[in-house]
């Protein structure tokens, strides 16, 4: 939990690049108001006040979040204190905006207000009506588009515009991956795990071994594994086909190191036994220094992307998509179609297009899914950062890459991870010259 505040606020600014449209890691403060008893001042910051209902809706954010991914809960004065710091450093961040000359206009706010109606389905006017019946200021939800705007502009002046990558550092990391892929290679394992309860009796164990051993033998067979982590697995990455993605064996567990490290690829091992259960693994793609670089397999791909708002959450943003689903199952409309209609970011245009992909260049989470489609497939619901997507992966091909095309993936690859550096030590520097005044601690 620790550093949960800043951890929270970079991943918000960062969201923020991608769109000046609503983030889902920096939701709406404009939210239904937090039953309080009597309001008081927690902290000051250059004088501005930080006060406990502030803290109480930071809390009701997070909460929500952690629940809709399936995290733990912290307990609730650990999480007050920690949402008081995000408070306190994004307030300074707000202000070092104002400072140093950044500015939103009325007609780009506007603009982000036409923007988040139409997400909703309804005009500018239906849309305040509509905040107002639910005791939801849409004076002060105009101000949070302003906040989030101001801070996606600070990103692209301070930290964006900065970052610069020279061919020596790209060199560097040629050379690095090289010599790390050639002592440790990387593997992409398919999985499927059969859970066994810690209270599991001998009779219940040994269906969920014999439930492990059909999927390893339907695997072996040549059925599809997506469809068997779909049907059989208990495990997180299931929903996406059960694949981890390339990893270093560094990064795997050893029990799942020692079952695949002679099989080829294709080839299926398991079930094994650990104490979570048994475990089905497949031997999707191997990668060795000699190969670092020298091929990559790209995915045409497109998506149609939901963001949660205030008035709309993660699971009626799914729940919607998965209704896009069956229209395009029934045949009832293109993908293309739906996309300009209902995708809420640049690539609604050109009916979701996102081109050719290469390893790396999406979330974990969105290649994850993406990966375990075969051509022509349409997703689940998938969840990122960004929100919620409907995946089609058109199709694949493996080709070499040139050198100029495999230092241009590098330089991409280390302008995103400096950026997230620079981005993460503006935030610490300005929280640390900000005059911060703690008062009476947040009563949860």
């Amino acid at each position: 939990m620790a550093g949960l505040g800043l951890a929270l606020l970079v991943a918000s600014f960062a969201a923020q690049a991608q769109s000046l449209r609503m983030s889902r890691d920096l939701v709406l403060r404009a939210q239904a108001p937090v039953a309080v008893d009597a309001d008081f001042i927690v902290a000051l910051v250059n004088s501005e006040p930080v006060t406990n209902h502030d803290v109480r809706q930071g809390m009701a954010r997070v909460r929500q979040q952690l629940e809709q991914r399936g995290a733990a809960l912290p307990p609730s004065d650990e999480l007050a204190r920690e949402v008081l710091e995000q408070l306190v450093s994004e307030r300074a961040m707000l202000q070092h905006a104002v400072e140093t000359g950044v500015r939103v206009d009325e007609a780009t706010l506007l603009q982000a207000e036409q923007s988040v109606a139409a997400q909703n389905g309804m005009g500018v006017e239906e849309f305040r009506r509509r905040l107002t019946a639910e005791r939801i200021n849409p004076a002060t939800f105009r101000e949070d588009l302003r906040r989030q705007i101001l801070m996606q502009r600070l990103r692209e002046r301070e930290v964006e515009a900065r970052v610069q990558v020279s061919e020596g550092d790209i060199d560097d990391a040629l050379r690095a991956r090289r010599a790390a892929l050639a002592v440790d290679p990387s593997v992409n394992l398919g999985h499927v795990l059969v859970q066994v309860p810690e209270s599991a009796s001998e009779s219940r164990i040994r269906e969920l071994e014999a439930r492990a051993q059909e999927a390893a033998t339907r695997a072996r067979a040549g059925e599809d594994f997506a469809v068997l982590a779909r049907n059989f697995s208990d495990a997180t990455e299931a929903a996406s086909g059960g694949q981890f993605g390339l990893r270093p064996y560094s990064r795997l567990p050893e029990l799942f190191v020692e079952a695949t490290r002679n099989l080829a690829v294709g080839q299926v091992a398991g079930p094994v036994r650990s104490p979570a259960g048994f475990h089905v693994l497949k031997v999707i793609e191997r990668q060795d220094g000699s190969a670092a670089n020298a091929k990559v397999i790209q995915t045409r791909v497109s998506h149609i992307l939901i963001r949660p708002t205030a008035q709309l959450s993660e699971a009626q943003a799914a729940e919607r998509l998965s209704g896009l689903r069956r229209q395009l199952q029934s045949g009832q409309a293109s993908f293309e179609s739906l996309a300009r209609e209902f995708s809420q970011d640049g690539s609604a245009r050109q009916g979701g297009d996102l081109g050719w992909a290469e390893p790396g260049m999406f979330v974990p989470e969105f290649e994850q899914a993406m990966n375990a489609l075969r051509p022509g497939e349409v997703s689940e619901p998938v969840v990122s950062r960004f929100g919620v997507h409907l995946i089609r992966v058109a199709e694949r091909r493996e080709r070499e890459l040139g050198d100029r095309e495999q230092r241009e993936l590098v330089r991409a690859q280390l302008r995103g991870q400096r950026a997230e550096d620079a981005l993460e030590a503006l935030v610490q520097e300005v929280r640390g010259r900000a005059y911060v005044e703690f008062r009476d601690p947040p009563r949860p």
